[in-house]
């Protein structure tokens, strides 16, 4: 069966941030789960200058026919000019099956004739 499930990676300034979009994009039904880890460092050339700060990931579950309204949905959200949206494939044939039937129930846009 082939689900079309997608995991998006983005970071966030900080754990007020991550939940403010996480909460917002579950409930716009678009996505079926957002994760939030707090607590990491990333160093990065930002404007030519090497940069460290401390941000926070979101995970967010979703399908394939919900990433540009997730990316469009976080980047209206976001406070920084150029946030990470990442998106990466959920191998179809691997892991729980019953909790991937749930993640595409839960996230799948409606088919619309």
């Amino acid at each position: 069966m082939y689900r079309n499930l997608r995991l998006l990676y983005v970071t966030t300034s900080d754990k007020k941030e991550a939940r403010k979009i996480g909460r917002a994009l579950v409930n716009e039904n678009l996505a079926a789960c957002v994760n939030i880890l707090d607590g990491m460092n990333s160093i990065y050339k930002w404007d030519g200058e090497i940069q460290e700060d401390a941000e926070c990931i979101l995970i967010i579950k979703t399908h394939y026919s919900r990433i540009r309204k997730v990316t469009r949905r976080v980047k209206e959200m976001h406070s920084y000019e150029v946030p990470c949206v990442i998106s990466f494939t959920i191998t179809e044939d691997e892991g729980n099956e019953e909790y991937l039937d749930w993640l595409e129930k839960n996230s799948k846009e409606p088919f619309k004739l």
